[in-house]
Formats: structure tokens, sequence, C-alpha cells
């Protein structure tokens, strides 16, 4: 009986560093032969030689006019086996894996290859089932409540015509120049920005105009002001970026926001009296607290876990992809303009010895509760996958399918599973600390 593909290749395993190790296969020519005749037939099917019946052009025919797709479909599924006989490995607890330079398939012949794979590191985790955290759950006061009340009356609070000076949070009808030459493919955004008729301002963050509340606050009606509008380097329209613009502004009118009363409140929350808005308050604000407390615990237990072990080497490539992902956050933080690129570029040696430590800080993290799910059996399940894909594609306004094809690829679908895992396991640590 006939060895299948994975029975047939050999594997020797190579220590070539700590948590790094060359995996060699060797694949006989006979095996080859067998999985080339195989794609042969598959090809032979698939496409159409004229002068020949489906399936029954020759393979030399074959090899000639589809060389290099043959050759590659052999080389995937044989790479796909070592993959599965890599796997089999328990011996091997592999992170990640790669095919290690260019190998290059001849039909009938012994083909040889390497994968390198980075290893998951090894240390001992402790009796991590011992710690135990008291857990002390913060009381919702009836101060702390009448304070949310109060941020309630003035959030939904009416404007109403307001008499005498500007005062900070009111809202201001205006109009409004600046000296800023307008381009002339201005964008409708740009040219409201820069100059408009009878619009509203409002006194507070985030500002619309940059200065703004400074220079109204004490403004009167009837009266024209100016501000030094100062533009941050990252600001949404790139014309103005990192600009400073004059602006001349006159005061039309002036808005204050005037506090509900109990019952107009209640009406806004659609409840019957300020008692009832206050026992929903209530529970809003003790579930806060069970979920800051939870949070709490959660940090405990795993510095105390944390604490226990001692520092252990990092797979070498998980750790260079784990600083790249850190060094794309630092560039996010800090690149708002060409000379800002420039500047990251010149420091870039500085900038990836910052983002070393947080991704080190990261992996080490993910390890030791990696380690911890299997020896508790924590598994991750679909379904929590596909409720979490649900959440977040909500939240961010897309299609659930288009947020699931968005992530896997953009390489997210890995991380959003790891967090899945990881909060499940701090869970469960959360719990047995705290029985």
């Amino acid at each position: 009986m006939a060895k299948n593909l994975v029975d047939s290749i050999q594997m020797e395993v190579r220590s070539k560093q700590p948590c790094r190790k060359e995996l060699d296969f060797t694949v006989p020519a006979d095996a080859v032969k067998s999985e080339t005749d195989k794609v042969l037939r598959e090809f032979a099917y698939a496409v159409s030689i004229p002068g020949f019946r489906q399936g029954k052009a020759p393979a030399g025919m074959l090899k000639s006019k589809y060389g290099n797709d043959i050759r590659q479909e052999v080389e995937r599924k044989i790479v796909y086996a070592a993959f599965e006989l890599a796997g089999k490995d328990e011996s091997l607890d592999i992170v990640t894996c790669g095919i290690e330079g260019e190998p290059k398939l001849e039909f009938d012949q012994e083909f040889k290859f390497t994968l390198g794979a980075d290893i998951a590191p090894e240390f001992e985790l402790g009796d991590y089932k011992a710690i135990k955290v008291k857990e002390e759950l913060e009381a919702v006061t009836d101060e702390q409540i009448d304070e949310r009340v109060k941020t309630y009356r003035a959030m939904y609070g009416n404007y109403a015509e307001a008499e005498g000076a500007a005062q900070k949070d009111d809202m201001l009808k205006v109009s409004y120049k600046s000296d800023f030459p307008l381009p002339e493919d201005a964008s409708p955004a740009l040219k409201r920005q820069l100059e408009a008729e009878s619009t509203f301002l409002w006194l507070s963050d985030p500002e619309t105009i940059p200065g703004c509340t400074a220079a109204l606050t004490g403004a009167e009606v009837g009266k024209e002001y100016t501000i030094k509008a100062e533009y941050p380097a990252d600001y949404r329209e790139a014309a103005l970026a990192g600009k400073t613009v004059n602006y001349t502004v006159k005061v039309e009118g002036i808005q204050r926001r005037v506090e509900l009363t109990d019952q107009e409140l209640a009406e806004k929350a659609r409840v019957k009296t300020i008692e009832e808005f206050r026992d929903m308050l209530r529970k809003a604000m003790e579930q806060e607290n069970q979920s800051k407390q939870r949070s709490a615990v959660i940090e405990k237990v795993y510095a105390e876990i944390d604490k226990a072990i001692p520092e252990f080497e990092l797979p070498p490539s998980v750790l260079a992809s784990e600083v790249q992902k850190e060094l794309q956050k630092i560039a996010r933080e800090t690149v708002k303009s060409e000379e800002d690129a420039e500047k990251f570029k010149a420091g870039l040696e500085e900038h990836k010895k910052a983002a070393e430590e947080p991704a080190k800080k990261a992996l080490r993290r993910t390890f030791i509760l990696r380690k911890i799910a299997k020896a508790e059996e924590i598994k991750l399940e679909q379904g929590e996958v596909d409720a979490q894909l649900r959440e977040m594609s909500r939240y961010y306004g897309y299609k659930e399918k288009e947020f699931r094809d968005m992530l896997e690829k953009n390489g997210g679908m890995d991380d959003l599973q790891l967090d899945i895992l990881s909060n499940k396991v701090l869970n469960h640590l959360a719990d047995m600390a705290t029985k």
C-alpha cells in the first residue's frame, strides 16, 4: 500500500538559537513523482488541449505548456504536508513557520527544503492557582448621583438667547472671514472653515476655530473680534495643517444652555420621574464600578503571576513582528506632516529601541496567558469570535462580512482571536482568585 505524502517526508530538527529551530525536509523522488502525477491528472481535466479529450492530454505536453503552474502546485502540496508533519511533533510548540530561501522543485527528483520555525518559550508558571485577591467594590453615593444628574441637566439643556457677555460653553451666532488665500480647488468644507455667514460657533472643545473660546469669551453682540488660529499639524484639512490663520469675527447673537428641570430631564430620559432616572443612573454606575473592579482584580492577579516567572527568551521572528507593530503605532502618533516623517526616518533606530520594551512586555504576557490556556484547557470557540465580530462591525459602522474580510486581509483576525482568548484566560484567573 502506497504511503501518503506526509508519511513519505523525512524531517530533521536543528536548533538555531533559543526559541528558533530549523526543520529540514527531504521528499524522496518517488513521492515527488507520485504527487506530480496527481497534479497532472487534475490539470488534464481542468484545461483544454486541442486534439485531446478532457483528461487525456499527454503528461509531457501538459508539463511543456503548464510546467511552472504544475511545479508550483506540487510544491504547495508538499510544503503543506510538511507543515502537517511538523504539527504532529508534540515536542515542537510552533508559533510561526516559513520557508527559508527559495527552493525549486524538479520533477521526479528528490526535493529538499527548510522551514524556519519560531518555538514557544519554555518556562515554569508557578502556583498561579494559589493567588487570592479581595474584591473591594466601591459603593455609589448619593453625591455621585447628584453630580451625574447635574451633568445630564447641562448636557441636554436647551439653548436660549442670553444677555450680556459671552461665557465659556455658550453658542454664538457669528459671521467670520480669514486672511488665508482660498485655493481654486478648495472643498466646501475648507471654504466653510475659512469664511461663513450667520453660522454657529461653540465656545467649548472641540473648537471649530482653534483659539475661539479664549478669544470670544467675554464677547458682546454687535462687536467684531480677531482670532489668531494656530491649526495643529494633524488637522483634518491638509491645506490648514500647521498653519496660522487670522480671523475677523462679528458676533450676531449669544445663546446659553438652560438646565432642564427634574420633569424635563425625566422626559428626556424617557422615564416618568426624576427618582426613576436616579435609580437608572445608580444601576448604570454600579455596573461601571463592577467593571472597574473586575479590571483591577485581573491586573492584580496577572501582576502576581508575572512577578513569579523569571525572564525568558522570546521567539525572534514574532518579536520582530511585534516591534514593527509598536513602531507603526509610534509613527501614527508622531508623524502628522512631511517634516515629521523626515524626523521620524532620521531617528528610526531610536524609535525601534523605544518600541522594543512594550513589544517584549506584550509578547511576554501573550505567552504566559497562552500557557495557562493550555494548562486550564481554555479554548476559543467560533461563536465567541462571531459575536465579537458582530459587535465590532456595528460599532464601526460596517456590514459584518465587510468587517470580517477587512480583518482577514490586514492580518487583524489573528489579533482579534488572541485578544478574545486572552480575555477568557484573564477572567478565568480572576474567578479563581476571588473564590
